[in-house]
């Protein structure tokens, strides 16, 4: 049998491990492996409506590495099963964020990202034209405040997101 004492594992995922000489077997629930496959491959679409979308993007450079997290950018919302809203949301603009979302594969999430897309930030208060959170549009996941949110901030939504995708269960118990 090897060593596989430096190896950590949370002993909720997997039920049971054995290795027999250089292979190992591996007993778990279908549920845990399909949730880890889907929070290791995490689809965000990509688009940007105002200034949050700088930030958005300094995510997937060297230094915060989106890409370490199973998230690559798809450019199409039926490749896409993250929506980041990141920046201030329209009146105008509102209808095809819907029609973005409705075009995406089930399951899917978003997540509102900045002051902007949460409540409608500093412009709700004095122009018609904003809408007060992207909420009152389409179901949001999860919420990373700031104006504008670190990269930091972000990839701290993008770890609840996973969080939240670990405890579903795509498997119908009946």
């Amino acid at each position: 049998m090897s060593d596989t004492s430096n190896i950590k594992e949370d002993p909720s995922t997997f039920a049971y491990k054995e290795s027999f000489g250089n292979s190992g077997v591996i007993i778990t629930k279908a549920d845990n492996l399909f949730n880890w496959s889907r929070l290791s491959s995490l689809f965000p679409m990509t688009f940007g409506i105002a200034c949050c979308a700088i930030e958005f993007m300094s995510t997937g450079t060297a230094p915060y590495d989106m890409d370490r997290l199973g998230m690559v950018p798809r450019a199409t919302p039926r490749q896409s099963d993250v929506m980041i809203v990141a920046g201030t949301v329209t009146f105008k603009m509102a209808d095809r964020i819907r029609r973005l979302y409705e075009q995406m594969a089930e399951p899917r999430y978003v997540i509102s990202m900045g002051s902007c897309a949460n409540c409608g930030g500093p412009y709700w208060q004095h122009g018609y034209h904003v809408v007060k959170g992207v909420d009152r549009i389409i179901p949001v996941d999860i919420y990373v405040p700031g104006c504008p949110p670190r990269p930091e901030a972000l990839i701290g939504g993008i770890l609840k997101l996973h969080e939240k995708i670990s405890g579903e269960s795509l498997i119908r118990h009946d």
